[in-house]
């Protein structure tokens, strides 16, 4: 199977030329890493051309990387049913730049660049509906970020005997526990309730 995909990642290089990096086999998939103008047209090569066909978009995700100047990758999955291959398609973008939309091409993207605009903030220029998708309507922040603080917000929530959404201070659900830090592996002092059997 590696094979194959150095294979398709030496076709890929000369077939798309500078517009893209050097292709990396890493965890039994390909990985291109491509500037995100030229996103659109290797996304299309990949789709039409008769050795890929990559006709199915499984996942775009976002990560985010904040110790860096362009801190969010964009990742695109990709499967050639007909190839049985699975092809991974990175681009990096900041904040403010936005990485043109690849609904054009795969229309089933429309909610995966809404839900990395949601959780990562990460613009998509030409998306026909970029809006939040899993956030509340008023919310503010995308939750995936690093650096985005983890109290001071609102959850919502349906409340049964008022009969209308309530809006209530986020709390964590997990209480203050005591916890046995010594090492299973030297021995605690105490038995555990049934050790006292395997003697």
């Amino acid at each position: 199977m590696t094979e194959a995909l150095r294979d398709m990642g030496a076709y890929l290089t000369e077939k798309l030329g500078g517009r893209i990096a050097e292709p990396v086999v890493a965890f039994g998939e390909l990985t291109l890493n491509v500037e995100p103008a030229d996103i659109v047209q290797v996304l299309t090569f990949l789709r039409r051309d008769v050795q890929c066909q990559f006709v199915s978009i499984i996942d775009i995700c976002g990560a985010d990387y904040p110790s860096r100047v362009r801190r969010f990758d964009v990742v695109y999955h990709l499967l050639s049913p007909r190839q049985n291959q699975r092809i991974r398609v990175k681009v990096t973008t900041d904040e403010d730049t936005p990485v043109p939309s690849v609904t054009g091409v795969y229309p089933g993207a429309d909610w995966f660049e809404r839900e990395a605009y949601d959780l990562y903030g990460i613009l998509f220029s030409g998306h026909p509906d970029l809006r939040r998708l899993l956030t509340d309507y008023g919310f503010e922040g995308h939750p995936l970020r690093k650096d985005f603080p983890l109290t001071g917000f609102v959850e919502v929530r349906y409340d049964d005997e008022v009969k209308r959404v309530v809006y209530e201070p986020v709390e964590l659900k997990q209480e203050f526990r005591n916890f046995d830090f010594l090492s299973p592996w030297e021995g605690t002092e105490y038995v555990l309730p049934g050790d006292e059997k395997a003697k």
